[in-house]
């Protein structure tokens, strides 16, 4: 078992997610997510009740791909880990002391504003940040990709080039 940091580092952000598959919402929570935070780690959760598309392997190596070729220049403030716990537990394991978190609407404000009080009232020291996400990508979500992409529709609007391909190889395996 890690030892836990006592205080958390001021400009470091985790942002966590399924990202099952990464989409281009993800990354203008992540693109946005560069002008709070000096270090952001993308925490990928591990839901033991939660059925996965892509494996764990195959997501952190698409998350990984995906964001050097998009964030080439901010490599090195960007950190890719896995979590089974509490995201606030992960948070003050790491050092972060800022949760990001993307709203597309209404109802995922409502959503994410009961998470963010029950992240403060278990640790107090970590605030959560909502960046909206900007009108392009509001409609977007991993689910929708995942079912235009079952029926063979054009994805490519929704997520980056690998994605894209890592879907079409994946769906195209099942046929």
């Amino acid at each position: 078992m890690q030892m836990q940091r006592e205080a958390c580092m001021e400009r470091y952000a985790i942002y966590a997610g399924s990202f099952d598959p990464m989409t281009n919402g993800h990354i203008e929570v992540l693109r946005a997510s560069f002008s709070v935070a000096e270090r952001i780690t993308i925490a990928v959760g591990l839901h033991s009740d939660k059925q996965f598309f892509f494996t764990l392997k195959e997501r952190l190596e698409l998350i990984d791909s995906v964001s050097k070729e998009v964030f080439f220049d901010k490599a090195d403030r960007l950190d890719i880990i896995t979590f089974d716990n509490l995201l606030v537990d992960k948070a003050k394991e790491i050092g972060a002391c800022l949760l990001i978190r993307g709203l597309r609407d209404g109802s995922d404000l409502d959503y994410e504003m009961r998470l963010a009080e029950m992240n403060r009232l278990l640790a107090p020291n970590i605030q959560t940040v909502f960046l909206l996400a900007p009108p392009s990508v509001k409609m977007i979500s991993a689910t929708l990709v995942r079912q235009i992409a079952a029926m063979h529709g054009d994805v490519s609007h929704f997520v980056p080039e690998g994605i894209v391909s890592a879907l079409n190889k994946k769906y195209n395996s099942f046929l």
